[in-house]
């Protein structure tokens, strides 16, 4: 929930001058807030690889949930990704697995493809049960989609506990988690779905150290919080996706 229309319009429109062409096999999503989806959404078009998406999309279709934006709604503007299950939605807004889960289905009910967050927080890490929390979450929010809608798919790793906490995690405790991530998706799906899945890392990625996090071999790109918000800075993390 940051800047105004005409803020955000001069970020994107920065980044895009600064950012002349992306990698073979890469993409750079901007996940803006509801009301700037559209303009945002124009200032893309023609751009190679580029596309909006939503922060967030309602669990139904339509009705009196005031407030609430649909997949409809995000379709019949041309949006074609939404964050689901961002661990502030989860954490502020007390959104469920449950809850999740009907978001994942709302969206490909309407051709939108998820970015499905997962991650644990510091009480979680502490005790070292973050790989069974992380696999609670998958195994309840996707893991009841078939191998079709699996294919492709997008997942967020976000370390709660190392985000805006002063704590640090570090590429291969990243590199760890995406892993077993991996070998999740596998276990269920079969290596060829496994592999096709992008697993992006969220946890405070910035220009300093996106080279090292996003050469790891399962890590396939990154959510980026704070420092999406300077034009500079974002483009030297996309210019640091591997092909």
């Amino acid at each position: 929930m940051n800047l105004t229309l005409a803020e955000g319009e001069k970020l994107i429109t920065e980044i895009l001058q600064g950012v002349s062409g992306l990698k073979p096999g890469t993409e750079a999503l901007f996940a803006v807030p509801f009301p700037y989806l559209v303009q945002a959404n124009n200032l893309v078009k023609g751009q190679t690889g580029m596309f909006i998406s939503a922060q967030d999309i309602a669990a139904t279709n339509n009705g009196a949930f005031t407030g609430e934006v649909s997949g409809a709604m995000l379709k019949s503007i041309g949006i074609k990704y939404a964050i689901i299950g961002h661990s502030e939605r989860r954490e502020y807004f007390h959104e469920s697995n449950e809850l999740l889960t009907e978001k994942v289905i709302r969206a490909f009910e309407h051709g939108i493809h998820p970015i499905f967050c997962c991650g644990e927080p510091l009480s979680i890490r502490e005790n070292g049960s973050q790989n069974t929390y992380v696999n609670q979450q998958l195994r309840d929010g996707i893991f009841h989609l078939d191998s079709e809608k699996m294919k492709g798919f997008i997942i967020a790793y976000e370390p709660i506990w190392a985000i805006g906490t002063g704590k640090t995690a570090t590429a291969e405790q990243a590199e760890d988690m995406h892993a077993h991530i991996r070998s999740l998706i596998e276990k269920q799906y079969g290596t060829d779905i496994a592999s096709s899945v992008s697993i992006l890392y969220g946890g405070s990625v910035k220009a300093t150290n996106a080279k090292e996090i996003f050469g790891k071999p399962n890590v396939d790109g990154g959510l980026v919080g704070g420092a999406s918000l300077n034009a500079s800075e974002f483009c030297e993390i996309i210019k640091s996706l591997k092909n």
